[in-house]
């Protein structure tokens, strides 16, 4: 479980395939791998990835099919920014929201519009995160956890975005059709499966998606 503040940004090293998967190599800021050992979580641009190998300075993780068709892991390349968290601890104080990781599908950067020292990026994301989401409420875009500032049917969400977001993330450096890695909050994901399952009267037809 994550909360979406970023606490480092990395940087891809190397990208190789290994046995039907890609490992990916990620230096890291002195200090961001305190504490982190071999098996642990860290969400990588907001998905939850595990490192194979912690090293001085960097780690690796393998990520597999599935995390490259729905994740913008497949589009990882040698010198690409990414955003870095480790797990949360049980008890600390929840700055951002529950993120847990597990990304919903791609959207993408549609515009950025500046008003004084903030930015307004809209971006379109999977329909049925759009349909989960609230006015207000919160959305996790390439792991940051950021408040809606518009709903636009039928799949767009416009944010803000603070100095201080901009310069400590990757979403700087992103332009208009980028992808993006997009979870719904957590809250209207349970609501949304209560509600469709009672007008459905019908048990889950499958099991949920992870990208872990």
């Amino acid at each position: 479980m994550f909360t979406g503040i970023i606490s480092a940004l990395g940087t891809v090293a190397s990208v190789h395939d290994v046995d039907g998967a890609r490992r990916i190599h990620i230096r890291t800021p002195d200090g961001f791998l305190d504490g982190v050992a071999v098996g642990d979580s860290i969400a990588v641009d907001g998905a939850c990835l595990t490192p194979v190998a912690v090293e001085t300075g960097g780690f690796r993780v393998d990520a597999v099919l599935s995390t490259l068709d729905r994740t913008v892991a497949g589009t990882y390349g040698p010198g690409r920014r990414v955003n870095l968290e480790k797990a949360m601890v049980l008890g600390a104080r929840l700055d951002g929201h529950m993120v847990q990781g597990h990304v919903d599908g791609p959207g993408a950067l549609v515009s950025v519009e500046t008003h004084g020292d903030t930015r307004f990026l809209t971006f379109s994301v999977p329909r049925a995160v759009w349909e989960e989401t609230i006015l207000h409420g919160s959305i996790a875009l390439n792991g940051i956890s950021l408040t809606v500032d518009r709903l636009e049917g039928p799949d767009r969400v416009r944010v803000a975005i603070i100095p201080h977001t901009w310069s400590q993330t990757n979403v700087s450096d992103l332009e208009p059709g980028d992808r993006i890695n997009v979870e719904g909050d957590l809250l209207g994901k349970y609501v949304g499966r209560i509600l469709a399952s009672r007008t459905a009267g019908s048990p889950e037809s499958g099991p949920p998606a992870s990208d872990r």
